[in-house]
């Protein structure tokens, strides 16, 4: 087991922990999130105008993954020796993160879409998962990766790397709007990932995405159905008024 950083150094860097805003999801909106796929929440966002939600280059560290959670972010800059001499050491923002972060949250981390070195390793992701978070996403690199994978907490990255902090970041605030793989997060937006990928939602819209979404999922799912039996795609995908009749089941009498 190793270290995520180094030392030396002051911990004066970044906002004091604050939690999410808005708190924790409703139950019955974790639930509706937890059952519709990054695919179908992602065309609800769509149709809204919303096109820059994906945290590109993110994927799992373990197959099969998902996770739903709500956003406390974190952001670091490019490495520079004054900067991290003053910021990188002691109680920095990134362990003061993974040490006070809230059941149901996922910690989500600017790097800049540098995948050079490590932003969480195991004794971080460890702690994140003993304090009931919900997730971790990088945009950055993971060390221990492969015991990082074998943890119960969902992880989402570009990639591993063994390298310590130190070498292309410095840990600089928290509980502010990042760029996360090219998608703005603020703290409290509502995270969802699995085998696709990690959307963002804002999270005033959490509410009528998560229901559109799951109504497209049961839609989606009538229709496979349907071509499973024979069934041609034409009027059927998408569907056209007759087809729309019998999912609603009236009469086209």
């Amino acid at each position: 087991m190793s270290t995520d950083s180094t030392t030396s150094g002051s911990a004066t860097s970044g906002a004091t922990p604050s939690g999410s805003a808005g708190g924790p999801l409703a139950p019955d909106l974790l639930a509706l999130l937890d059952g519709v796929a990054t695919a179908t929440l992602s065309a609800a966002l769509r149709a809204r105008g919303y096109t820059d939600i994906f945290i590109e280059g993110a994927r799992a560290l373990r197959p099969g993954a998902r996770m739903v959670g709500v956003a406390r972010t974190l952001r670091f800059v490019a490495f520079r020796p004054d900067l991290f001499a003053e910021h990188g050491g002691g109680f920095n923002a990134q362990k003061r993160v993974f040490d006070t972060v809230n059941p149901g949250e996922v910690i989500v981390i600017e790097a800049r879409g540098e995948p050079g070195t490590g932003t969480v390793g195991d004794v971080l992701a460890l702690r994140a998962q003993t304090r009931g978070a919900a997730g971790i996403v990088t945009d950055g690199g993971v060390r221990d990766a492969e015991q990082v994978a074998s943890f119960e907490i969902p992880t989402f990255a570009r990639g591993a790397h063994p390298s310590v902090l130190g070498r292309r970041h410095v840990p600089w605030e928290s509980d502010v709007v990042i760029t996360c793989g090219g998608a703005a997060v603020c703290p409290g937006d509502v995270i969802v990932g699995d085998g696709d990928g990690v959307i963002v939602i804002p999270r005033q819209l959490a509410d009528e995405i998560a229901a559109q979404a799951a109504e497209q999922e049961k839609r989606d799912a009538w229709i496979a159905d349907r071509v499973a039996e024979g069934e041609s795609l034409d009027g059927l995908f998408p569907m056209n008024e007759r087809w729309r009749a019998r999912y609603e089941g009236r009469s086209t009498d």
